[in-house]
């Protein structure tokens, strides 16, 4: 189980960013030498896929609402990556202790993305877009330092990731009542941005 602290950072990662993650450690795994990282993170398609979706995440996570749409669609996606990365870094592990690390992953990058998901919902009751730009910038950073981190301390960085997970746990528990305003909001903006087509159809 050598690779678990890394398979948690990372999946705490990935349900924050999980472009961010796997553009941070391809980079760091092919020009910094850190040789926890999988091979297969280092190739220039990985690269260059990941860098392309990390700017588009980069820009629509700080749009109010819209990131709230792209969290929803990141649902599947986030954990998905997740448990991908957790199952490269079992590396020769056992059949069984590749699945038990891969769920691992995939079951923390869910638990995070639905923190990151749930106080999204939150900061978007506030009517200036502020508050959503400082709160996904601090994500970015978050993500960056925690996983370049991992890459050569990865039980540190394991401790970090952790309390920030509880962190969000407990804030996501303080701020309920701002989650349900921000869900009525979301869903109202959804239909407000469906109106056109309808009324479009109906005529």
């Amino acid at each position: 189980m050598e690779a678990l602290p890394l398979a948690f950072t990372t999946g705490w990662a990935s349900g924050i960013n999980a472009y961010a993650c796997v553009l941070i450690l391809g980079l760091l795994g092919r020009f910094a030498g850190a040789d926890d990282v999988p091979e297969a993170l280092t190739s220039n398609g990985v690269l260059i896929v990941a860098g392309v979706l990390f700017a588009f995440e980069f820009v629509a996570d700080k749009i109010p609402y819209v990131d709230s749409a792209w969290d929803a669609i990141s649902t599947v996606i986030r954990p998905t990556v997740g448990a991908i990365i957790a199952a490269l870094l079992s590396g020769a592990a056992s059949t069984l202790e590749q699945a038990a690390i891969a769920t691992a992953g995939g079951l923390v990058a869910l638990l995070s993305h639905a923190v990151k998901s749930s106080l999204r919902l939150a900061i978007n009751t506030s009517p200036e877009p502020v508050t959503n730009i400082a709160a996904s910038s601090g994500e970015d950073v978050a993500v960056a330092g925690v996983v370049t981190l991992a890459a050569f301390h990865p039980e540190a960085a394991l401790i970090i990731a952790g309390v920030l997970l509880l962190l969000g746990l407990i804030g996501v528990y303080i701020a309920f009542r701002f989650i349900r305003r921000g869900w009525a909001r979301f869903k109202a903006w959804r239909e407000r941005r469906g109106t056109p087509t309808a009324r479009s159809s109906a005529i």
